[in-house]
This record gives structure tokens, C-alpha cells and sequence, in this order.
């Protein structure tokens, strides 16, 4: 296998659009890549998987450790060609100012991989080759394939461009894309709209991979790129898995935020997963033993949400008797008892939580966040540890609650610590995506926990 990293100078500089127009352009030549994307994302990774036809998947160096990501980036690339690995924001933009932790770089570094450099070159000749400069040396270690430039106003640009690296900047100039608004993906407050919205067809796969093969020669680009060393072979389990708990997870257009690591975690520790819709299906799987409900945006399906009643109510129903029900961020505001959106309408929800949330016109929250268990939980023992992310744009609404908190949140200086993630019954809801990757054990304690309440509804079984 082979391998690139697509960085940018910052968010918005055209790295998403680099990188689908790689994978679309080699896909297309019957290459088989293996999609990937640095940081906390859900939106670009399901983009991803539209075009490769393999599961999108996130890199990070604050959730996870260095081993985590290497041993996922080699097994996730076991049969394929050529690995493509989308960065976060700036190539040096991580965590903090001080330390390279979450960065593209400091990815790129741990899984030895070549940087393509995209460069927004908008209103730039001659000084863009001294923000190359910059970008080349700030970081010895990091190695570079070459860069492209973005936002071009015609040929005759890129040709100042490329005159003005030689004699300051090492890297070769690989080309540039002209501007082209009609391939652009909608965007809205969370980044780009998700494939389940704006799914790619396969003319605009097509047109994606036509304008990188007409700005770079993607052919002597994967030539150039190093050979990568297969993972080491799985040890085959000699023990015998006890039988598969089934735990409803809500998948489609309204909650579509999952890290396959977590979905994969908790099918390794002995889950059935059964997918169902909350906007259509007028109840959940039968006979589960736990539901899992993701992110995503309630908030623009929450008449179909509050429509369907008879799926609100069996949620409900679930809950009240003790299954263990476990919720993040749009799946949290979906158990909570009311959404109002920013028109002020007020839409009924399941009403697990006494909470009610409404839409913001302003970031409510967005970070890193690590999540220390005040108490035993559906997903862990007390004290335990697991990292995760947030970014919403909604909040709860002050009230009275039988809610307890259970998620003691260190602040970036590990100071002050703050209350979060809420618990009645066996329901679990937090607006934090938590990755299972960070503590494998929260997977294989929520699947133990689904077992229990089997057992408890059948003690006979």
C-alpha cells in the first residue's frame, strides 16, 4: 500500500475537495483506497465512503493513542492500493498553541506519510511562495510530496506561482485548481452537508475526479509516493463468543453521526447491531437488549421526529423499564422532552430526560472534551476515563430535574472541572461523542450491561 496526507494552510483552503478528487480519480483507474480523515469529523468521512466504497474513518492524535491510530490506519488498509488521509484544519492546528496534539502533522509523522500542501491562493502570486517557505520549515520531520494551489483566477496565475517557488521552497508544485463554484458541497453550521442529504451521484464523482486529473498528473503523483508495510496478522480467538446481545442503533438522515470504531468495538464485544429509522419506523427492532442513538441534526427533521409517535413512545417505554439506552448529542436532544428551533416552533421528543433544548443562532459549545465517570455507568465503572468531542449549536433549557450528572469535564488546564452527561434509569445521554477507541472498555461494558438486562427479563434464557 501507499499513502498521502492532504493538508491545508487552514479550514476552507480546498483540502475536502483535493482529497474526493484523488480518491474519485484513482478509484477510477481500479485503484482501491482506503479513505481516512484527522480529527473529530462525521461529515467528510461519510463523503469518503460514498466514493471509495470502504467505511471513512477518523485519525487522532488527542482521543487516541499513537498505537490506536497506527494499528487502526493498517488494519483499515490491509487490501488496499493507496491510503488517503484528509487533515483538520491547518496542518498545524491541533488541540492547543502550544503542542502539536490532534494535528495533521503530528499524524502524518506517526503514520510516516508525505503531505500534499493545499494552498488557498486567492489574491497570492509571489508571496505564496513564502507561505510555502513557512509551512516547509516550520517542522523539519514533516515530510512533504509537494503542494497544489486552490482558487485560481486563470492559468496564467498559476504560472506566477509556479515561478516564484524556485530558490526558496523545496517542494515541487504539483497544480492547481481553478476556481469552480459547481462542485461545491452545501455547507451549514456544522460543516458540510452529509452524504445522507447531498449524496455524490456518480456524475459529480466524475467531475470531481475530471478537474484533479486536468490540475495534477495523478498517475506520476501515486508513482512517487512511498510503499507502506502491510499490519501484522490478527491472532485468530480460540474462545468461543457467548451469544450476541442485540442493541437498536437509530440510523438515517437525522442521526448519521457514528465512528465505525464504535460501532465495530461494540459488534467485537458481542453485539447484534439492528438498524432502525427514527423518522420512519414505527418501532424499534424486536426483542432489544440496548439502543444506541448518535449524533446529527434532529433539529431539521423534528416534525418527522415528533410525528412519529408511536416510535417516541416505545422508546420511552424502554427506558422506563431499565434497558439500557445510550445517546450523544443530537441523540440526546432526541430523549430530551422538547426541541425548539431558532423559528421558536416546539416539537415534542421522546421525554426520556426532563430537558427541554432549543437551537441557537450562535456556537453553543465545540472542543475537545475528557470524560472522568463520577459513578458506575452503562458504559463504565467509577473513575474511568474516555475522550471524546463536542460542537453544537444548541443547549438545554433551564429546569428542574431528577436527572443525575455523572461526567466530571476537565478544563483545558485540568482545573475546574464541569458536570455533563446525564443519567435516569439506564439511559445515559450527554451532548459529548465519545469515542470507544479511547477506552475500548466502554464498549465492551455497554454491551455487558445490555447483557444484564437480558438476563433480568429472562432469567430462564
Amino acid at each position: 500500500m501507499k499513502g498521502i496526507v492532504i493538508a491545508g494552510t487552514h479550514s476552507g483552503c480546498g483540502k475536502t475537495t483535493v482529497s474526493l478528487g484523488l480518491m474519485a480519480a484513482w478509484k477510477r483507474r481500479g485503484r482501491r483506497v482506503a479513505p481516512f480523515k484527522v480529527g473529530p469529523d462525521f461529515i467528510d468521512p461519510g463523503h469518503h465512503a460514498r466514493i471509495t466504497a470502504r467505511p471513512g474513518r477518523n485519525l487522532d492524535g488527542w482521543m487516541l493513542s499513537r498505537e490506536y491510530n497506527v494499528d487502526a490506519f493498517r488494519k483499515a488498509g490491509t487490501d488496499a492500493d493507496i491510503a488517503v488521509v484528509e487533515g483538520v484544519m491547518g496542518l498545524f492546528d491541533g488541540y492547543d498553541g502550544k503542542t502539536e496534539s490532534g494535528s495533521t502533522a503530528q499524524m502524518a509523522k506517526w503514520l510516516g506519510l508525505p503531505v500534499l500542501l493545499v494552498v488557498d491562493a486567492r489574491s497570492m502570486a509571489r508571496s505564496a511562495a513564502a507561505l510555502v517557505q513557512g509551512f516547509e520549515n516550520f517542522d523539519p520531520a514533516v515530510p512533504f510530496a509537494g503542494v497544489v494551489f486552490n482558487h485560481l483566477g486563470s492559468p496564467r496565475h498559476l504560472g506566477f506561482l509556479r515561478e516564484a517557488l524556485p530558490g526558496g521552497v523545496r517542494m515541487p508544485c504539483l497544480g492547481g485548481l481553478l476556481r469552480e463554484q459547481a462542485l461545491a458541497i452545501p455547507e451549514r453550521h456544522l460543516g458540510l452537508v452529509t452524504r445522507e442529504e447531498h449524496p455524490l451521484d456518480d456524475a459529480a464523482v466524475g467531475r470531481l475526479a475530471d478537474r484533479i486529473e486536468r490540475a495534477i498528473d495523478v498517475d506520476d503523483l501515486l508513482a512517487g509516493l512511498p510503499e507502506i508495510s502491510g499490519p501484522a496478522a490478527a491472532p485468530v480467538s480460540s474462545t468461543r463468543p457467548a451469544a450476541p446481545v442485540r442493541i437498536g442503533v437509530a440510523r438515517d438522515p437525522a442521526f448519521c453521526f457514528y465512528y465505525p470504531d464504535n460501532l465495530e468495538l461494540l459488534e467485537g464485544s458481542g453485539a447484534q447491531l439492528l438498524f432502525f429509522s427514527p423518522t420512519q419506523d414505527a418501532s424499534p427492532p424486536p426483542d432489544l437488549d440496548g439502543i444506541y442513538i448518535g449524533g446529527g441534526y434532529p433539529e431539521l427533521f423534528a416534525g418527522p421526529l415528533a410525528a412519529n409517535e408511536s416510535l417516541r413512545r416505545r422508546i420511552l417505554e424502554h427506558s422506563l423499564a431499565g434497558m439500557p439506552i445510550y445517546a450523544e448529542c443530537g441523540g440526546f436532544m432526541y430523549l430530551c422532552s422538547e426541541l425548539q428551533d431558532q423559528q421558536g416552533l416546539r416539537f415534542p421528543m421522546v421525554g426520556c430526560f426532563p430537558f427541554k433544548t432549543r437551537m441557537l443562532p450562535r456556537l453553543k459549545a465545540l472542543g475537545y472534551r475528557q470524560v472522568q465517570l463520577a459513578r458506575r455507568t452503562i458504559i463504565g465503572e467509577r473513575g474511568a476515563v474516555v475522550r471524546g468531542h463536542e460542537f453544537h449549536y444548541s443547549e438545554l433549557a433551564a429546569a428542574p430535574s431528577t436527572a443525575e450528572s455523572v461526567y466530571r469535564i476537565a478544563g483545558r488546564d485540568g482545573g475546574h472541572m464541569t458536570m455533563e452527561g446525564h443519567v435516569l434509569r439506564r439511559t445515559l445521554g450527554s451532548y459529548i461523542h465519545l469515542h470507544f477507541g479511547s477506552a475500548p472498555q466502554a464498549a465492551e461494558t455497554l454491551v455487558a450491561s445490555c447483557r444484564a438486562y437480558r438476563t433480568e427479563r429472562n432469567p430462564n434464557a
